[in-house]
């Protein structure tokens, strides 16, 4: 499957954010929207942000993206720490655990 680059862009922030109160009597219209649009929807209590609403497979892309930030920053402290290998040494020891025989 070929990568597929998103932005998640707002196009009108008014329509975006609603307050809990709106949420109660409008939960099905929301999620409608949010699944739609594939744009999030703030939710606010007293005048102040308090969640967000937002399609599943936004989320997923999101928590996908902050999963390889958190592998490339245990990298990047792997090698700030001298914990790297030659690429030539890393692949002799794989073809010696995986090729059996000269498979």
């Amino acid at each position: 499957m070929a990568y597929k680059e998103k932005q998640m862009t707002i196009t009108n922030l008014g329509e975006c954010i609603k307050p809990v109160t709106y949420m109660k009597t409008n939960a099905v219209d929301m999620m409608s929207f949010v699944n739609d649009r594939k744009e999030p929807m703030i939710i606010t209590q007293d005048g102040e942000s308090r969640a967000v609403l937002m399609d599943i497979e936004s989320y997923q892309e999101m928590k996908n993206a902050f999963n390889m930030l958190k592998m490339i920053q245990i990298s990047d402290k792997d090698v700030a720490a001298g914990r790297t290998k030659n690429a030539n040494q890393v692949f002799a020891e794989l073809r010696s655990k995986y090729l059996h025989n000269g498979d």
